[in-house]
């Protein structure tokens, strides 16, 4: 499977997973307080949203590049 293919389906792939999820999350720790033996910490989740034309422009590109690999 040549480099054009692989990322042919990749893309496809992270298409696909992106309209599936809609998005993803992670926490990120924003603030830290270290009082004594005492330790506090703030975790903040984030929430990122993964557009739907970029979905589907991936699965596309995606497409593009199986046909013009194809034809090469």
């Amino acid at each position: 499977m040549d480099s054009l293919r692989m990322l042919a389906a990749l893309l496809i792939i992270a298409g696909a997973l992106g309209l599936a999820y809609g998005g993803f999350s992670y926490t990120e720790e924003t603030h830290q307080a270290n009082i004594g033996a005492l330790h506090l910490s703030v975790d903040e989740k984030q929430y990122v949203n993964i557009p739907v034309w970029a979905g589907v422009s991936a699965i596309l590109a995606g497409e593009i590049l199986l046909v013009v690999g194809r034809r090469s």
